[in-house]
């Protein structure tokens, strides 16, 4: 059980970003952080990740509290997928390793070089294992950052607007593998996503945030007109076509 309490966040000498944040998922869950523009919704992953510290509030999974770890302790329950991509000259398989250090001593075992490559099996990586990251597309980097963040065996994915430098094939296969390995190993995954029909396509429960606070919290169904009209200043509903939800934006 991952369970978040009256989590708040102001930079220093300005506005409140996070307000009381209140939410509680259960492991193997999907969810999408929704909601416009300065709404908090990378400030809530920062803060879950270390990035930032919250000015209050909680983050416990288990009972234990996430913001009293370690980083390398944290390191290994949570990942975080950002939306900025290196593009270093490492090759693929050095940086996926990476997410193997948490756990590394003085070498890298026989085990982390089989997680590793399985991860990049997963993402379809292993035939470029050995290419540079600076001469990859963007799309292929953010996959890679995926692979580094299976390697890591986390308890809990952040993924920050993980789509943006994806094509369509690619938007649809990362996420279906996320929402597998969500539902069938029971990592709980926190994704920001502007695309409203991704979300509802992939995800479990959705978090909508509005000017740092939780609008509304739960399953599809917290996705109707008035929160379109309330959140993004759109006219318009969600429908059902041929059993898939999808925006239907007023003209």
């Amino acid at each position: 059980m991952l369970k978040i309490t009256e989590l708040c966040y102001r930079y220093p000498g300005g506005p409140d970003l996070l307000k009381s944040v209140n939410f509680e998922l259960e492991p193997g869950t999907f969810l999408a952080i929704l909601g416009n523009n300065g709404a908090g919704k990378s400030t809530l992953i920062k803060c879950f990740s270390k990035i930032i510290f919250p000015n209050n509030g909680s983050i416990r999974m288990d009972g234990e509290e996430l913001l009293h770890m370690s980083c390398m302790e944290l390191a290994k329950r949570v990942a975080l997928v950002s939306q900025s991509v290196p593009s270093t000259r490492m090759t693929v398989h050095d940086m996926v390793m990476l997410g193997r250090r948490p756990y590394m001593h003085w070498r890298f075992s026989e085990q982390d070089h089989r997680i590793v490559h399985e991860a990049m099996d997963r993402l379809g990586l292993s035939p470029i294992r050995g290419r540079y990251l600076d001469e990859l597309s963007g799309g292929e980097r953010q996959k890679v950052m995926f692979a580094r963040a299976l390697a890591q065996q986390p308890r809990v994915m952040l993924l920050d607007e993980p789509t943006s430098s994806l094509d369509l094939c690619n938007q649809y296969r990362v996420l279906s593998l996320m929402r597998q390995i969500c539902h069938e190993e029971g990592i709980t995954a926190m994704m920001v996503i502007h695309d409203l029909n991704l979300a509802l396509r992939f995800c479990d429960l959705f978090l909508l945030l509005h000017g740092g606070t939780v609008f509304r919290f739960g399953g599809p169904e917290i996705l109707d007109r008035e929160a379109l009209r309330q959140v993004y200043g759109l006219s318009g509903d969600v429908k059902d076509v041929d059993g898939v939800k999808m925006v239907a934006v007023d003209l």
